[in-house]
């Protein structure tokens, strides 16, 4: 069974950068799509940014088009979120999420990290 771990969540000022990490358990993760997704409170959650397990197509919105930067190292098991400019409206709390199926749901999920950017 896969779990992931998420770290690197902190209180930045804005125009800070961070770097989130995502570690994961089990054999199987350079078979799994990687994603991070946020929440915001009171807002529904928000994809963030995908990476498939050749770490091609990598698809991100574009509220963090060219400040946010996904890659993974699957000899590590690790994907990574390297955020930078950070705005007071990129304050969430930030999950990583893996799936086998690029088509279905992801099925492993995170406990969360908290980035918190102030103004």
């Amino acid at each position: 069974q896969v779990q992931l771990v998420e770290s690197g969540g902190g209180l930045v000022q804005a125009g800070d950068s961070l770097r989130l990490s995502c570690a994961a358990s089990g054999r199987t993760f350079s078979r799994l799509e990687m994603g991070w997704f946020r929440q915001a409170p009171g807002k529904e959650r928000e994809f963030v940014a995908r990476i498939r397990w050749s770490g091609e197509n990598i698809v991100s919105p574009e509220s963090v088009k060219g400040r946010f930067t996904i890659s993974r190292d699957n000899a590590k098991n690790t994907v990574y979120l390297q955020m930078n400019s950070l705005k007071s409206e990129d304050t969430a709390v930030y999950y990583c999420a893996g799936r086998f199926k690029v088509f279905g749901p992801y099925d492993y999920w995170g406990q969360g990290t908290q980035v918190t950017v102030s103004s």
